[in-house]
């Protein structure tokens, strides 16, 4: 498993160019990412993929698996990111949708809850080399849960 993991992480370094840092469109990247609930203190990880459909702007669907006390529970969002600076060092804001699944008990009779909202939240993006990111994000969740959170992790150019 090793191995195939070190395949695949030096096949992404051939792939990267320096160009790729850019907010121009038709770029893009793979986020991974740890994320921390501030009002539930939940943690969670998760991934996305950010598409620059033109230049500034970007759109990034993502998935986050939480790890509540009890239970199960996962988001979804999809939001639309705008990026004000371009460089080594970029600031965005954002803004979307977002879908989140709960279940209580999922080896029994629980209760299965979904709630819809939307997303918005500032974030930032720092270049630590040419092929690999820091991406940050603070984010509030309008839905029922009203989560304001945290994401930090890092993104890869293609």
């Amino acid at each position: 498993m090793k191995k195939l993991l070190f395949s695949v992480f030096l096949f992404f370094i051939f792939l990267f160019d320096s160009n790729a840092q850019s907010t121009e469109q038709g770029n893009s990247r793979v986020h991974v990412f740890g994320f921390y609930g501030l009002r539930w203190e939940e943690p969670g990880i998760g991934g996305g993929f950010e598409y620059f459909f033109a230049d500034n702007f970007a759109i990034m669907p993502s998935y986050t698996y939480l790890f509540p006390q009890v239970g199960r529970e996962s988001n979804f969002s999809a939001d639309l990111r705008y990026y004000v600076s371009n460089g080594p060092s970029q600031l965005y804001f954002m803004a979307g949708y977002s879908q989140t699944w709960e279940d209580t008990q999922p080896d029994g009779a629980g209760t299965r809850r979904n709630f819809k909202g939307a997303n918005v939240g500032v974030g930032a993006y720092i270049r630590l080399a040419d092929w690999v990111g820091l991406s940050t994000e603070f984010r509030y969740q309008s839905q029922s849960l009203q989560e304001v959170g945290f994401r930090a992790g890092f993104a890869v150019p293609l």
